[in-house]
């Protein structure tokens, strides 16, 4: 017969634990732990409490943004996982000195950090900066879309949403209607259906009542051109971005990145997918970061920035030669220039031989365009301006397009309504775009702009994949940028870590 060793669960055992030498140096808790302690600032947090003479006594925010830090770093983002960590994870127990911070401490800890999140960043960069973990000749700039604490299905213009209300509360009319109808009828079908239709009636009523509290209270959302876009119930400061897998409801994370050892010298988080105004902000406030750690006005003048096609615009070249950087911001078409490219253009999608502004004759005297079907392209807009450049723009009409038969190849977008006609005119000033383009393919631009791809994507394979970054658990602007600052600050630690920290 087999033998086995006896157990009994209700033994008691002692377990002679030391939490300082669970803190092992060359481990990313240590590191955290001993930034924490010796290196960053966070008197700020004082002004908080007023609990001097009376009251309960607070956890010590040292230990509330270790603990959120280690938990980011591995992953860990529901402030509730944070909190069963702190029960159940030695390393975790040892951080916090046995200490157990609930779940809605933790959140509102991070919630609350809008003031102070800035400067614990610039604490961990000074000590980047003192390490000469900084070059300072090269860096690169992009952004990171993710879906936030918001539902698409709340998203639309104020018109969207006013049809979205009407359609609920006309199906809340017919659901009242089928439950008078069953009223009528016999005992048995009115209380089958019942309790259920009552709670579909109240669920639908709920949001057709949220929808015109919001409309109520909110005007339309404005884009960058002064025209309505895209509004959301849930956070109205984020927005419908195409990210990697479809669109999703988020925020833009951007990262201004040092190219020596791939430190993020400012990060920023913004409600808008489009990169065409992202670069002044950004570099404004990398500029203002390393002043705070002791860096001169004219630190970013020479330096090269680098940055993708979705930054190609006058608004962001502009800034960039007023602040004396050598950038180089590709347009869309720079690979189709790039004589290494040239083997692979045969499996390139080409265009079905589509109407281009040569197939379209001009009427001088009615100031007016002919399309090949014979209809006409009024004048819509006098003067265009887009990096520079300057257009007229003609608009057919959408009735004329509708039931054209060479829409195909007439119209650019599948979805498209009327065909339009940007018809340059000159420059006005200097042409940021053009000169852009010429430093793009020059033997120079050829030999930088590649460099981006290698420094700046794989921090982003490191937040999104390694630490499980996948969405932002809150919802605000400011919210959202602390969460987005404290992974940031964690990869920056991890570069201080590498580099001979101890």
């Amino acid at each position: 017969m087999a033998k086995y060793k006896d157990y009994d669960y209700s033994q008691m055992v002692m377990l002679p634990v030391s939490l300082e030498e669970q803190l092992m140096p060359g481990t990313l808790e240590f590191a955290i732990h001993t930034l924490v302690e010796r290196r960053m600032d966070l008197s700020c947090f004082d002004e908080k409490y007023q609990n001097d003479e009376t009251g309960r006594l607070a956890y010590d925010p040292k230990i509330l943004l270790k603990i959120v830090l280690l938990a980011y770093s591995r992953g860990l983002i529901s402030s509730r996982k944070i909190e069963r960590a702190c029960r159940e994870n030695v390393t975790f127990m040892a951080l916090s000195c046995s200490q157990c911070p609930d779940h809605s401490t933790i959140a509102a800890f991070v919630s609350s950090m809008r003031d102070e999140i800035l400067p614990l960043f610039r604490d961990v960069l000074l000590v980047c900066e003192e390490m000469d973990l900084l070059g300072g000749t090269l860096f690169a700039l992009d952004g990171l879309r993710l879906p936030s604490n918001a539902s698409k299905q709340w998203s639309g213009k104020r018109s969207e949403l006013q049809r979205k209300k009407e359609r609920l509360e006309a199906r809340v009319r017919e659901l009242l209607s089928e439950h008078t109808e069953e009223d009528k009828g016999d005992e048995e079908s009115s209380k089958q259906g019942g309790p259920d239709r009552q709670r579909q009636i109240e669920r639908l009523q709920k949001k057709a009542d949220r929808i015109e509290r919001w409309l109520g209270e909110n005007e339309a959302k404005l884009g960058a051109k002064g025209r309505e876009i895209t509004s959301n119930i849930t956070d109205n400061e984020s927005a419908k971005m195409k990210a990697g897998r479809g669109y999703v409801q988020g925020y833009n994370g951007q990262a201004f990145v040092d190219s020596k050892h791939q430190v993020i010298i400012h990060g920023e988080a913004f409600g808008n997918s489009q990169d065409y105004e992202h670069v002044p902000p950004m570099l404004d406030g990398a500029k203002r970061t390393m002043q705070a750690i002791g860096q001169g006005r004219d630190y970013f003048v020479g330096s090269v920035l680098t940055a993708d096609t979705n930054y190609h615009s006058g608004t962001n070249i502009r800034k960039c030669e007023q602040e004396g950087l050598d950038a180089y911001i590709p347009d869309r078409f720079f690979r189709r220039r790039d004589p290494a490219y040239e083997p692979q253009k045969r499996y390139w999608l080409k265009r079905k031989n589509r109407f281009g502004l040569d197939s379209f004759s001009y009427d001088k005297e009615a100031d007016r365009y002919i399309c090949p079907a014979g209809k006409y392209l009024k004048l819509k807009v006098r003067r265009v301006q887009n990096t520079g450049n300057l257009y007229r723009q003609y608009a057919a009409d959408e009735t004329d397009c509708r039931g054209c038969n060479l829409r195909n190849r007439c119209l650019r977008a599948k979805g498209g309504k009327r065909r339009s006609l940007n018809v340059p005119t000159g420059a006005e000033g200097i042409n940021f775009s053009k000169q852009m383009v010429a430093k793009i393919d020059s033997e120079r631009g050829r030999k930088i702009y590649p460099r981006r791809l290698a420094l700046v994507e794989p921090i982003f394979a490191n937040i999104k994949t390694h630490k499980r970054l996948d969405r932002f658990t809150l919802r605000g602007k400011a919210k959202v940028n602390v969460q987005w600052l404290l992974y940031c600050m964690v990869h920056n630690m991890e570069k201080i870590l590498n580099y001979g920290f101890a």
